[in-house]
Formats: C-alpha cells, sequence, structure tokens
C-alpha cells in the first residue's frame, strides 16, 4: 500500500529509460549530421569529413558502449582517409601540372563570386574559370592552359569522389555501431 503523504521514488527502471532515450535522441541528431558530413563532400559549402569525424567521435563518446567506440574509431579513420587522400590527389595533380598558387588563389576567388552569382553550380564554375584565366595568365597559351586545367579539376574531382566514398562508408560503418548497441543493450 502507498503512503499519498510520501512520494513515490524513481526506479532504477525509470532511470535506464531516460539514459536509452537521450541516445537515441543523440543517435537521430547524429545520423542528420553524418548526412549532412556525406553531402558536404560534394557541395564544398556544406561541411564535410571534419563534421564526420566531430560525429563520429562526439556519438562515441556519448553512447560510449564497446561497439560504439569500435564503429565511431573506425568511421573516424575511413573519413581521416577520405579526407587525407582528396587533399593529396588534388595537391600532388597541382604539383604535377606546376599550378601556382597564384592561379589557385584566383580560382578560389572567383569559386566564391561564382558562389554567389549562380548559386550551387557557381561555385565549380567560379573555380574552373578562375583556374584557366590564372594558367592562361601565366602560360599565354591557351590549349596548355586548358589542358593544365583540365587535369586539375580531374584530379579534384576524383578526389572528391574519394572523400564521398569514405565519408558514405563511415556512415553505414556507424549505421552498424546503432545496430550493435542498441541490440547488445
Amino acid at each position: 500500500v502507498s503512503n499519498p503523504a510520501r512520494p513515490a521514488r524513481p526506479d532504477r527502471t525509470d532511470a535506464r529509460l531516460a539514459l536509452v532515450d537521450i541516445q537515441i535522441v543523440i543517435t537521430v541528431v547524429a545520423g542528420l549530421l553524418l548526412a549532412v558530413a556525406v553531402v558536404g563532400t560534394i557541395v564544398p559549402v556544406l561541411p564535410g569529413s571534419l563534421l564526420a569525424i566531430g560525429t563520429l567521435l562526439a556519438w562515441g563518446w556519448v553512447l560510449g558502449g564497446p561497439a560504439a567506440w569500435w564503429c565511431a574509431g573506425i568511421g573516424m579513420a575511413l573519413a581521416l582517409v577520405g579526407w587525407g587522400a582528396s587533399t593529396v590527389l588534388t595537391g600532388r595533380n597541382l604539383k604535377q601540372q606546376q599550378i601556382p598558387r597564384g592561379s589557385i588563389a584566383l580560382a578560389i576567388a572567383l569559386a566564391v563570386v561564382g558562389m554567389f552569382l549562380i548559386p550551387v553550380l557557381g561555385l565549380f564554375i567560379g573555380f574552373a574559370v578562375g583556374l584557366v584565366l590564372g594558367e592562361y595568365g601565366r602560360r599565354r597559351d591557351f590549349p596548355a592552359a586548358l589542358r593544365a586545367s583540365g587535369s586539375a579539376l580531374k584530379a579534384l574531382g576524383l578526389g572528391v569522389l574519394v572523400e564521398f566514398g569514405c565519408a558514405a562508408m563511415a556512415s553505414s560503418v556507424w549505421m552498424i555501431g546503432v545496430i550493435a548497441h542498441f541490440t547488445t543493450r
């Protein structure tokens, strides 16, 4: 018989349910952030691999179970490999084509301008136009400038593709971690 003068004490199962509810909310938020991160590897305005790494670290930290930590660690490693591969592939090709920083700076400046003039595609178009103009100004040979810029843009595209693939794999590993974490709880 319960005593109405004395309030009921919360049961331990209530505390466990509250913890699981918080973990579910955090997992849903992490899933949304990972989706933004994967899209961000293609759309440079959004954060990409760095957001994936931060999200996986935070998710693993908050959930704290072995499955969460293992999958977060593997996912972070994949995102880091993609981020590094993208940078290395693009940087190596820019050096092979001997494209100086001035041409790259012009390409970045025109990419920012293009982003405001033509939403979504303007960033890519502005970068390509800036790279071709920078190389033409340096080489004074339009076909050579076009070849060098085209090769650099292909390497950039390959880098983006690799980074996208690694971020998508990191998200898949996270999903395995979600399933493992919540089924073994």
